[in-house]
Formats: structure tokens, C-alpha cells, sequence
């Protein structure tokens, strides 16, 4: 009777111990699939296998293809009493060569254990290796002899895709006995759980892949509209890079931010991903732009540069003016006058001709000077431009008309920069291309607030910004975020065709009168000195001479 109880008591403790195990799998699938990192996924794959057969060791390879030639790659070893982890997030990469499916000749290698798995789609359960029939462990016994260890019970699973598709094979070495730790065969519940574990491992694994091959093909499509941006303007391309950059090293210095009014702001790894992904496509409406407004490096450019157009109406008026002084001169002669009388005429219309010439050439460089875009423009230079306008020619027709035409006064009058009203409005639309353009993408739920992000970094704190007017509330600490980073990235852009990059100090000082005069948000202004984010991105991309010694205290807004 007492045999029977210890009977029925041990296949209870089985059941259980299988019910647990089952259990154990279940968990395992749920964590596999939550895993983003694709090195701890596969490490979670062999520890999960480890744990659910007690196995003492394992190791997970990969099937690739190199040159036509198909090939397990060792990924991840673990072998416990021997101490030994390499490959995956270790950063200790595996000494071996992969294991190849075919023979030089072509055959099929099935004497390799783990590449007849492989081009089988059959596990193999082997009590011990030694004694095995059938299969090549002369790599095993030299491993062995060289460590002391003992290969002995080896399971060898396929894993297989939800198309059936073998991507790699999980060996799993040394079954351990539960109570006296001895090294046993594996059980047929430790086959049925480990080809389970197999397969949920291999969709787990191949979806993780597949998300990554997307996202790897969604930032190249987005890297794409950038290119096409960086060649449609040489001036403004690498801001679609920088602005990014400089985005996610201000966000992360926020998110280490522990007080103060952003102490609660926090990223994890998909909130980064979302603002990476807003930042390069912040830009992404300038594909809308013309080029004749976005590379407009002078304020007389359209298809070309009008300034050349003006400097030949100069050649004309000296050509005329010279023209008058002979035909004067020749019409004194007429007039019979004594030579002295004659000589004294001729020099005062000489002298006055060449007054005229030197004005002229005075109003011909100062137009010139005008032509280039500035940060400001005086009332009396826009006086003298429609005072020279007003000088007449005699146009390509023969008609007289007047020396500028009206564009052409509203562009050399331009106060900042080389753009007109007009022009400025055509670059601004941007913003709302890009927000159009977002807004009509399908977003997965993880990148929803892609469009908002993006479409937000030319909005004011005091509600004066652009396209939608939103104030400080009313948007994201990533909108601001990014606000700030694309007007610092254009402050101390070197490639802008109507300036230079201006230095550091510089451009803190502008920063700190646009947090004065509410139009970027204070505390992100604060966070981005006092964490010096502003060195880090001048030490990555700005010129030498542009990293001045920066004095912190003399910084509009800013109390150290």
C-alpha cells in the first residue's frame, strides 16, 4: 500500500511539475513578445529554453546566407558550470565558425547535429553524445578535453516561423536531474516544451525582425525626402539633419531633469523613437518649396541674380552720360566762342561728367551692398534705393522709364534676410505642408503624436507663432523641445546663403532675448544651458571659430 502512495505521489509531483512548467512557457511567450531589442530577445530565448528543461548549457544559431551558401551562426552560449556567456548583450563575441548546411560538394552536412535540425525540420533528443551513432561530436570531445566539461544528453530543436521557414536552431546541453542535479537525458515533456518554446521563439523573432526591417525602411524613405530637400538646397539640407540631433540631446537632458517644472517629464524607448521620427520629418513640407525662394541667396535673385541686370542699366547711363557730354561739348563749338571761353566750358561739363560718374559708381556699389541679405536694414538706405530708383534710362524699347521697377525696389528695400512678405509666406507654408502631409499617414499607435511633434516647432510660447498660433499649454514639452532646437541649429548654421553661422555667445544672447520676449519656452531655455546642451552640439557641428568661451551670467533670461 505504502508503494502505491509513493507511486501516486510522484506522478502527482510530475504533473505538477509539468503544470509549472507549462505555466513557465506560457509566461515566457508573453515576455518574448514584448521584447524589442533583438540581442535580448535572443538571449531570452535561450534562458527560457535553459530554465524549462533544466538544461546546463545551450546555445541558439541563426540560419543566414552568405554568397550563396547557407550557414548557422553561432549567436548566444551559455553554458553555467563552466561560467561560460558570450555573443548577445555580453559584447563577448563567439570564437567559432558557423556551421555550414551543405557540403563543398553540395551534399547535405547531417553529420553536424544542429545542421541536420536545420535541414530536417526534425528535433533530435540524444541521450549522450559519446555513444551516439550517427553524427560528427569530434568538436564536442576536443571542447570537452580542453575544459574538463562532460557533453553528454543534447537536444536539438528547429525553430520555425508561422511559414514554416527554419531561421535557426536552439541546442540545448546536460539536462539536469531536479534533485540530485545529475546529468540525464532529456525527457520527452522537455522535447514537447522546448519545441514549443521553439516555436513561439521563432515568430517572436521573426516579427521583431520584420518590425526592425521596417523601421530601417520607414527612416530610409524618411532619410530619402531629406536627400531629396539636401539636393534641392545645398543651403539649407543639413538642417533636416541637425535639428534632429540637437532635438533628442536637449529631450534627453530634460528627461534627466529631476527638478524643477520638468522634473516629471519622462522618455522611454518608444517616446525617443517617436521624437527621433518627428524630428527628421519636421522638415519634410519643404519638399513643396521652390527652389528659386528657398536658395534665394540675395535679395535681386529669382531665376538668377537681377543685380547684373542693374549694373548694365549703369553701363547704359554712363554710356548716355558720356554721350551727352560730347554732343555739349560739340555743340559749344558751334556756338563760335573764343578758345579760353571754349576750354573753360569744356572743363566744367568734363568735371561735372565726372562727378556723375563717381555718383553713379557710389549708387551702383551701394545697390550692390544692399543686394546681400543682412540683420537689418536702415530707413535712409531704403530712402537712397527709391532715390536711385528714380533715376530714368532708356529702356530696351527706347522708352524712358525709371531706373528700378517696383519689384525690384520692394526687393532691395527687404529689412532682414532676402526674402519679401510674400516670399517669407511661400517659405512658412511650409510648416502647414508638412502638417497636411503628416496628418494624412496612417500612424501606428506609438507614433501618433508624430504630426503634432513635428508640426509644432514654429509655434510661439505667447501664443504669436505659426500656422496654428498655439501657446505654451497648449503644446507638448517635444513641440517646444524641437522649437528650440530649430532656431539654434538656424543661428549657428554655417550654410545659409545670405549669412554666417554666428558664434556661441551669439547666438545664446539672441536665445535668451527670445525667451525674454516669450516666444520659446523658459524652462527648456534653462535646461539648455545649465546642461550645457548647447557645447555638446557645438563640439559635434559647429566650425572652431564659432566655439567662443561662452559667460553664462551675461545671457539674457538666464540666472546661473
Amino acid at each position: 500500500m505504502a508503494a502505491v502512495r509513493d507511486g501516486q505521489r510522484a506522478a502527482t509531483q510530475t504533473v505538477e511539475d509539468l503544470f509549472r512548467r507549462l505555466e513557465q512557457l506560457n509566461d515566457i511567450g508573453a515576455s518574448l513578445s514584448a521584447e524589442r531589442d533583438i540581442n535580448r530577445l535572443l538571449e531570452s530565448i535561450l534562458l527560457a529554453a535553459k530554465a524549462i528543461t533544466r538544461a546546463d548549457g545551450g546555445t541558439l544559431y541563426l540560419l543566414t546566407e552568405e554568397d550563396g551558401s547557407k550557414r548557422l551562426k553561432f549567436e548566444i552560449m551559455r553554458t553555467h558550470s563552466l561560467k561560460i556567456a558570450m555573443g548577445g548583450t555580453t559584447g563577448i563575441p563567439i570564437p567559432f565558425y558557423p556551421i555550414h548546411l551543405y557540403k563543398k560538394d553540395g551534399e547535405p552536412n547531417n553529420q553536424m547535429v544542429a545542421a541536420y535540425a536545420a535541414l530536417t525540420g526534425e528535433t533530435v533528443n540524444i541521450a549522450d553524445a559519446y555513444t551516439a551513432e550517427g553524427f560528427d561530436f569530434s568538436g564536442t570531445r576536443s571542447f570537452d578535453k580542453k575544459t574538463g566539461y562532460r557533453s553528454k544528453s543534447f537536444l536539438t530543436v528547429p525553430m520555425k516561423n508561422h511559414e514554416n521557414e527554419i531561421i535557426g536552431v536552439l541546442q540545448l546541453i546536460n539536462s539536469q536531474d531536479p534533485v540530485t542535479s545529475e546529468v540525464v537525458a532529456f525527457s520527452n515533456a522537455d522535447q514537447r516544451l522546448a519545441e514549443s518554446l521553439a516555436s513561439q521563439a521563432a515568430i517572436a523573432l521573426t516579427n521583431r525582425q520584420l518590425i526592425n526591417q521596417l523601421e530601417v525602411l520607414f527612416e530610409s524613405f524618411i532619410a530619402m525626402i531629406n536627400t531629396a530637400i539636401d539636393e534641392k538646397s545645398p543651403y539649407t539640407g543639413g538642417h533636416c539633419q541637425r535639428v534632429p540631433e540637437l532635438t533628442m540631446m536637449l529631450a534627453e537632458a530634460v528627461n534627466e531633469t529631476k527638478e524643477g517644472a520638468l522634473r516629471d517629464f519622462d522618455m522611454s524607448d518608444k517616446d525617443r523613437y517617436e521624437l527621433k521620427i518627428a524630428g527628421l520629418l519636421h522638415d519634410c513640407g519643404k519638399v513643396t518649396t521652390p527652389v528659386h525662394v528657398v536658395d534665394k541667396a540675395t535679395k535681386l535673385e529669382s531665376i538668377y541674380d537681377r543685380i547684373h541686370l542693374v549694373d548694365t542699366r549703369f553701363e547704359v547711363l554712363r554710356r548716355d552720360a558720356e554721350i551727352e557730354l560730347l554732343k555739349n561739348i560739340g555743340a559749344l563749338r558751334e556756338q563760335g566762342l573764343d578758345e579760353v571761353s571754349l576750354r573753360q566750358r569744356a572743363n566744367q561739363l568734363e568735371q561735372a561728367f565726372k562727378t556723375q560718374l563717381r555718383q553713379l559708381d557710389q549708387d551702383r556699389e551701394f545697390l550692390r551692398k544692399c543686394n546681400i541679405g543682412g540683420e537689418f536694414m536702415s530707413v535712409e538706405a531704403q530712402e537712397q534705393v527709391k532715390r536711385i530708383a528714380n533715376y530714368k534710362w532708356l529702356d530696351q524699347s527706347g522708352h524712358s522709364a525709371n531706373f528700378l521697377t517696383e519689384d525690384e525696389v520692394l526687393n532691395l528695400c527687404i529689412p532682414r534676410g532676402t526674402l519679401t512678405n510674400k516670399e517669407r509666406d511661400i517659405i512658412n507654408y511650409h510648416i502647414v505642408a508638412t502638417i497636411k502631409m503628416l496628418e494624412a499617414l496612417p500612424w501606428p499607435k506609438h507614433l501618433r503624436h508624430v504630426p503634432e511633434y513635428a508640426g509644432g516647432h514654429h509655434e510661439r510660447m505667447d501664443g504669436k507663432g505659426y500656422p496654428r498660433g498655439l501657446k505654451r499649454e497648449q503644446m507638448s514639452v517635444q513641440a517646444r523641445v524641437m522649437g528650440i532646437a530649430d532656431i539654434f541649429e538656424a543661428l549657428t548654421a554655417r550654410d545659409r546663403p545670405y549669412k554666417k553661422g554666428k558664434s556661441l555667445t551669439e547666438s545664446l544672447q539672441i536665445l535668451g532675448k527670445l525667451k525674454e520676449g516669450g516666444h520659446i519656452d523658459p524652462d527648456l531655455f534653462d535646461v539648455f544651458i545649465r546642461r550645457k546642451v548647447y557645447q555638446r552640439y557645438a563640439d559635434q557641428f559647429l566650425d572652431a571659430n564659432q566655439i567662443d568661451r561662452v559667460d553664462e551670467s551675461q545671457i539674457p533670461g538666464y540666472i546661473p
